[in-house]
């Protein structure tokens, strides 16, 4: 968004609180090659994708987990391999049996939300259906495997199922083509979209002063900068802190959107090893008795080449994670690996994200929770005379994701230049279009 108003000739400047760019977009290079330890997906690998026209023209490969768009699974099912605690593999025929009753259980949740009034989590509407439908309640290895496909629904909204709401949850907007994992993880993307920009690192807002004159931000060291509008592109949950004070204070619906929108927490704990002693899938899923109690590992090596698993802990789970040293949750990580490989080799080095205790993010990305309605994001994003906000928690369309965040970027650009204009006339521009030819996306699959 900076840069679309650089382009148009308005000064920008980008206060970020970070000692880095990127914020939730983190890609780490200490093993040697690129891990990215926030989003590393394109949710959606298609020429209607927004983000896909900077990818392209990069030239960054794309390794597509699953060419379904499901919002359940960010992982290709026909690559993985689940396992019980006592490390016997689950035969593929079940998962796949269980899979259809998840799938039978979610068109049997949209005919109960369409017959209530109000709202309920997803565990609540679970409990409706196992009532209506006892056939659907599962036992013994089957009822595990149902539970790690709703660990894995929790994981696609960073949040547990007592939380999820069931009329909200599949409101999103699916672009087709599948999911892409950026091999060489977001960072060129993120260096791309900053490239000449003026960017103050370490520079952490606690005031925004709006006037119809101006906007008026302070920093914690306390530094002041005046502007004709603001861009906030703030993380919903620094948002919902308070941390910020806005003067004067922002309108009861704004502050209820902010309020009323979930925020949730995925993490991810990354094992790197000296070999490849795992079997040769997508991902490894460790199946129990609870959702809170399974797990799941992607395998980078299957598209990287590097000897690296990632575990991803999700919702209450990645709390409790939250609250042990990097040491300890590493080793909790190995001990669920060593669960279903007990001849596992130790990792020879660690990375662990703390997204919801980071004072700068204080969460990992936005969902719907029980209650509140969808157009909260839309509410977000509505401006303030001269405040803008933009980021995933205003998408609509595309809550969570990068794309979401680029897309409402863009939009918030042309607002805020449309802005200006009005008040202070059209600006004399000498600007050629230029319509960016489209370059294909590298997709590879092994």
């Amino acid at each position: 968004m900076s840069l679309l108003l650089v382009f148009f000739r308005f000064q920008v400047v980008v206060l970020e609180s970070r000692d880095r760019i990127g914020g939730r977009v983190h890609t780490d290079y200490s093993f040697g090659f690129p891990v990215d330890l926030g989003a590393s997906w394109l949710h959606g690998v298609c020429k209607e994708n927004p983000l896909a026209a900077v990818i392209g023209r990069l030239g960054l490969p794309l390794y597509r987990t699953s060419g379904d768009n499901s919002v359940l699974y960010d992982h290709d099912l026909e690559s993985y391999a689940l396992f019980d605690k006592a490390g016997n593999q689950v035969p593929q025929e079940l998962v796949t049996q269980v899979g259809l009753t998840f799938e039978h259980i979610l068109e049997e949740i949209s005919k109960v939300r369409d017959e209530q009034v109000e709202d309920m989590s997803i565990a609540q509407a679970f409990s409706i259906v196992f009532k209506r439908s006892p056939e659907l309640r599962l036992e013994g290895l089957a009822h595990n495997v149902l539970q790690w496909y709703l660990c894995r629904m929790e994981g696609w909204f960073a949040a547990d199922a007592e939380t999820i709401s069931a009329k909200c949850w599949d409101q999103e907007e699916l672009l087709p083509g599948g999911h892409g994992l950026m091999v060489r993880g977001y960072r060129p993307v993120i260096n791309t979209l900053s490239k000449g920009l003026d960017i103050r690192l370490t520079h952490r807002v606690i005031k925004i002063a709006r006037r119809y004159n101006g906007v008026k931000v302070t920093t914690e060291k306390g530094d002041t900068f005046v502007a004709d509008a603001a861009v906030i592109a703030l993380p919903l949950g620094v948002l919902k802190s308070g941390m910020i004070e806005f003067e004067p204070k922002l309108p009861e619906w704004k502050q209820e959107a902010i309020n009323d929108l979930g925020v949730g927490i995925e993490n991810k704990i990354i094992l790197n090893f000296d070999n490849v002693f795992w079997p040769n899938v997508e991902f490894l899923g460790v199946v129990a008795e609870t959702s809170y109690g399974c797990s799941y590992f992607l395998n980078l090596h299957k598209a990287t080449s590097h000897p690296v698993l990632v575990y991803m802990p999700a919702g209450q789970l990645a709390k409790d994670i939250e609250k042990m040293s990097d040491e300890a949750a590493a080793n909790f990580a190995f001990s669920q690996l060593q669960k279903i490989l007990p001849d596992a080799s130790s990792p020879i080095n660690y990375l662990v994200s703390r997204w919801g205790s980071d004072i700068n993010s204080l969460g990992s990305y936005s969902y719907d929770i029980v209650n509140k309605p969808h157009d909260l994001y839309e509410r977000l994003r509505v401006p303030l005379d001269n405040l803008f906000f933009a980021g995933e928690a205003t998408s609509t369309s595309y809550p969570g994701s990068v794309h979401g965040a680029y897309s409402t970027g863009l939009m918030v650009a042309e607002d805020c230049r449309m802005r200006v204009l009005e008040r202070y006339g059209e600006l004399e521009l000498d600007i050629e279009e230029e319509t960016p030819a489209s370059v294909p996306l590298l997709i590879s699959r092994m």
